[in-house]
C-alpha cells in the first residue's frame, strides 16, 4: 500500500475506522516512516515477548501477517500465535496469515538469489495483493544465514538493497536476529542496513543506518580491498 491514510473495517462494529499510518505501535513506540526494522533478541522466547502484541494487534486491524520461520520452529510459532488468541487455521484459509519456512522462502534450490528475493518481497507488499488487507506485517527469522559465510555476505547486501522497495510502502518488515548466533561484525553491518532497530525490547531510530547507495558503494570498496590484500598475501 502506498503511503497514505488507511481506512480499516472494524468487523465487530461494522464500521470503517480511519487510521493514520503513524498510529501503529511496535516495541513500545509509534512507528514512523522507517518500517524496515532489525530486531535483536536472545532466543525465540525473548523475541516473542515483543513480537506477540504487535502480531496480535495486526489481526485486530485486519492487516496481513506473513511469517518466515525456521522449519524447526514452525510448530512452536503456531502454538505461540494460538496463545495470543489467533485462530491460525481460519486465518490461513482466508489468507490473512501466511507461514512459510525460511528455507522455502530464502533458499530455493539451496541458493540465496537476491534478485529473486526482491521480486518475492515486492509480490508480498500490500499494494500488490488483492486488496483484502490494507497492510502487511512481515516477520522474518534470519537464523537460516547464521552458519553460511556466503549467505551472510549476500544477505548483508540484500538487506541494504531492499530498503528501496520498502521505502515505497507502509508495510512493516521485522528482521529477527538471534544475538547468540551472529558475530559482532555481522551485527554491525546488519544495523547499518536498517533505518530502525530493536535493542533490549525497545524500538529506536538507528543512528548507524547508511542509505543503500552509500552503503553498497562502501561494501564494494571494502570487499575489493580485501581481495587485493588476499592477492598480495599470496
Amino acid at each position: 500500500m502506498q503511503r497514505d491514510n488507511i481506512g480499516i473495517f472494524d468487523k465487530k462494529r461494522g464500521e470503517v475506522k480511519e487510521t493514520h499510518r503513524d498510529t501503529m505501535r511496535f516495541a513500545g513506540v509509534s512507528l514512523s516512516r522507517h518500517r524496515h526494522i532489525c530486531a535483536f533478541f536472545n532466543g525465540s522466547d525473548d523475541a516473542f515477548q515483543v513480537l506477540g502484541p504487535f502480531i496480535r494487534d495486526g489481526f485486530f486491524c485486519d492487516h496481513r501477517a506473513i511469517h518466515l520461520v525456521g522449519a524447526d520452529k514452525r510448530e512452536a510459532h503456531i502454538t505461540r500465535l494460538r496463545c495470543e488468541g489467533i485462530d491460525t487455521e481460519a486465518s490461513q484459509i482466508t489468507g490473512q496469515l501466511e507461514i512459510r519456512t525460511t528455507v522455502d522462502a530464502y533458499l530455493k534450490d539451496g541458493q540465496f538469489d537476491q534478485d529473486r528475493m526482491v521480486e518475492e518481497f515486492s509480490a508480498l507488499a500490500s499494494g500488490n495483493i488483492n486488496g483484502n488487507f490494507p497492510l502487511s506485517r512481515i516477520v522474518c527469522d534470519m537464523d537460516w544465514a547464521a552458519n553460511n559465510r556466503g549467505h551472510l555476505r549476500d544477505l548483508i547486501e540484500f538487506e541494504s538493497r531492499i530498503n528501496d522497495l520498502w521505502n515505497q510502502h507502509d508495510d512493516v518488515v521485522i528482521c529477527v536476529y538471534d544475538l547468540t548466533k551472529f558475530g559482532g561484525d555481522t551485527i554491525m553491518d546488519i544495523m547499518r542496513t536498517h533505518p530502525a532497530v530493536v535493542i533490549s525490547g525497545v524500538l529506536r531510530e538507528n543512528p548507524f543506518y547508511i542509505p543503500p547507495a552509500q552503503f553498497l558503494a562502501e561494501l564494494r570498496e571494502r570487499r575489493s580491498g580485501k581481495g587485493e590484500q588476499s592477492a598480495a598475501a599470496e
